[in-house]
């Protein structure tokens, strides 16, 4: 990039920001960073050490990659609104953030962080702008951890689901096995299917990541990348069965000390890699049925 090229590039920066310099570009900044830094690192500090949140740094790195991507591809489009309705938001806004910074409430502060976020873009890319910048919007949402009461909610019928269904598998195949609600008895152990075997990690990194995949890959085809997202769900399930079904042979076989320990935690990556291989593979046998079907001739695809 030449100098002439980039000078071209920071003059248009200003002009996007609604900026009369670099100092009023420079003292916005410094006004995200004071609004981000301390609700981040509370997120981190709260939301990204436990299980449910272990995905969230992938999702930052790539979905800020996609903003940037997007930003340069659709930036012709951008046109900053009146002033008055950013100022708007934010005024509705700001006020709840800070109820939410004392309480101390990490969901709610988060995402009304993000909220002020998308406002302060609002203001300088316009609604066409956050229109054509949706995905990155939406799938950076993911860096949350989910609200408490959510997470209990999904939980309880995915873990009553899950171990009646491995439980019916294994006795399918003559293991001396029981479960009364998520509590599952194999042989002279007891396992207590846990919120984090009941799939909702499973469900939020994989749509993550799945979503991320479909958009890169299809993002010309957004019918199709919500077909591939109503996906996630089964898919989900399927590795979380998978998982617990493996947890419950190795507790039998191998002692309770074994189904605990590291095998625990490898069972979690192969979980992981058992739903991200499926939706692989239903991706490219989907792809390959689109394919054959366009090349077949009109009349052929009217008798079918």
């Amino acid at each position: 990039m030449d100098l002439a090229h980039a000078s071209r590039d920071r003059s248009w920066l200003v002009k996007m920001m609604g900026a009369k310099n670099a100092v009023d570009v420079t003292v916005l900044a410094i006004g995200i960073l004071a609004l981000t830094i301390p609700t981040m690192a509370f997120v981190v500090r709260e939301g990204w050490t436990g299980e449910t949140g272990a995905h969230a740094p992938i999702i930052l790195a790539t979905g800020l990659w996609l903003l940037y991507e997007s930003f340069s591809e659709h930036r012709r489009h951008f046109v900053p609104p009146r002033a008055a309705y950013p100022i708007a938001i934010l005024t509705l806004i700001l006020p709840l953030y800070a109820i939410a910074r004392v309480t101390q409430i990490v969901e709610i502060e988060g995402y009304l962080m993000y909220a002020a976020l998308i406002a302060v873009l609002y203001s300088v890319i316009g609604w066409e702008g956050i229109r054509r910048l949706w995905f990155p919007l939406i799938y950076l949402l993911f860096i949350f951890p989910p609200p408490e009461s959510v997470v209990a909610a999904i939980t309880l019928p995915l873990k009553l689901w899950i171990s009646q269904a491995a439980v019916g598998a294994l006795s399918f195949v003559g293991y001396p096995i029981g479960a009364q609600g998520v509590t599952i008895s194999v042989g002279q152990y007891l396992l207590l299917v846990a919120a984090a075997c009941a799939g909702l990690n499973t469900i939020l990194s994989l749509s993550a990541i799945s979503l991320f995949y479909a958009y890169v890959r299809h993002k010309a085809e957004p019918r199709y990348v919500a077909f591939l997202a109503l996906l996630v769900l089964p898919v989900a399930l399927f590795a979380n069965w998978v998982r617990v079904v493996i947890l419950i042979l190795l507790t039998y076989h191998f002692g309770e000390a074994t189904g605990q320990g590291f095998m625990h935690n490898f069972a979690g990556l192969l979980m992981f890699a058992v739903a991200l291989g499926t939706m692989f593979a239903l991706d490219a046998l989907l792809q390959s049925k689109r394919l054959r079907f366009r090349a077949q001739p009109t009349e052929e695809r009217l008798s079918a």
